[in-house]
C-alpha cells in the first residue's frame, strides 16, 4: 500500500521549467493573448498589412489572420489553439478568420480578470457557453435570409471575403466570377465547393482572369501538328492514363507494322 503512495517521478530535459497551478494558467492566456494582439491591428477597414519572412527568405505581404497564423512558426500549446480557432473559421465560413482570432484573445482577457475574483474557470468557462447560446439567438434573430436571386448581395459579400488577400486590383471582377461561378453549381440551394476548379497561369493580371462554363483540363498537345482548337468533338472518358509509357529496363522498340 506504502508503494502505490509515493509521488511519481517526473524527469524533465535540461534547462525546462515545471510551472503549474495559476500560474501555468497566466502563461497560457498571455501565450494566447500575445497570438490575438498580432493580427489585432488588421482587423476593419483600416487594417494594416504585415510583412511575413519565413526561414528561406520569401515574403508574404497580407491582413488576412489565417495566413498570418499559418506563416508564423508558432510552438506554445496555448498559442497554437488560437491558431486552430483561426483555421476553423476559415474552414467552415472562409472568412472572419481575424475577427475570431481577436474574439478568442479578447474573452481569454476578460477570463483573467475573472480568475483574479477568484471565480473557478470551470464556472468562467460555463458561463461563456451560455453566453454563446444567447448571442446565437440573437445573431438568427436579426440575420437576412440570402438566395440565389439576391445576386447583389452575393457580390458585396464575395468582394468583403476578399479584402486584404491581394485582390484589391480586381475585386469587383473576381467578385462577378466568384458568384457566378457559385450559382452555375448550385443544386436545390446545396452547393459542393469541390465542383468548382481554380486553375491558376503564370503572367497575365487579375483581369485577364474568365469563368469557363465546362471542364479545364491542364495538358499540352503531344504534338505540334495536332488541331489546337477542335469544334463538335466527340470525347472519350478512360480510367487509365494515356501518357506515353517508358519500359523499366533500356530497351529498342522498332515499329514496322502500323
Amino acid at each position: 500500500m506504502a508503494e502505490n503512495l509515493k509521488q511519481p517521478v517526473i524527469v524533465l530535459p535540461e534547462n525546462a521549467q515545471r510551472i503549474l497551478g495559476k500560474d501555468a494558467q497566466r502563461l497560457n492566456i498571455m501565450a494566447a493573448k500575445a497570438v490575438a494582439e498580432i493580427v489585432r491591428s488588421t482587423l476593419g477597414p483600416k487594417g494594416m498589412d504585415k510583412m511575413l519572412v519565413d526561414n528561406l527568405g520569401d515574403v508574404v505581404i497580407t491582413n488576412d489572420g489565417v495566413t498570418i497564423l499559418e506563416t508564423m512558426d508558432i510552438e506554445h500549446p496555448a498559442a497554437k489553439m488560437i491558431v486552430e480557432v483561426a483555421k476553423a473559421q476559415e474552414d467552415e465560413v472562409g472568412d472572419g478568420t481575424t475577427t475570431a482570432t481577436v474574439l478568442a484573445g479578447e474573452l481569454l482577457k476578460r477570463a483573467e480578470d475573472l480568475l483574479d475574483q477568484d471565480i473557478h474557470p470551470v464556472v468562467i468557462a460555463h458561463g461563456y457557453k451560455k453566453a454563446a447560446e444567447i448571442a446565437n439567438r440573437v445573431v438568427d434573430s436579426v440575420a437576412v435570409k440570402v438566395t440565389a436571386e439576391d445576386r447583389d448581395l452575393l457580390v458585396k459579400l464575395a468582394k468583403t471575403s476578399m479584402n486584404g488577400r491581394g485582390t484589391e486590383s480586381g475585386t469587383e471582377r473576381l467578385a462577378q466570377l466568384g458568384v457566378d461561378a457559385v450559382l452555375k453549381v448550385v443544386n436545390s440551394g446545396k452547393l459542393d465547393i469541390e465542383d468548382i476548379k481554380i486553375e491558376k497561369k503564370a503572367g497575365g493580371s487579375l483581369e485577364d482572369s474568365r469563368l469557363i462554363d465546362g471542364i479545364v483540363l491542364d495538358k499540352e498537345r503531344v504534338h505540334s501538328g495536332m488541331p489546337a482548337v477542335v469544334e463538335n468533338a466527340k470525347i472519350a472518358l478512360l480510367n487509365v492514363a494515356l501518357e506515353i509509357k517508358e519500359p523499366e529496363t533500356d530497351a529498342q522498340i522498332q515499329i514496322t507494322a502500323p
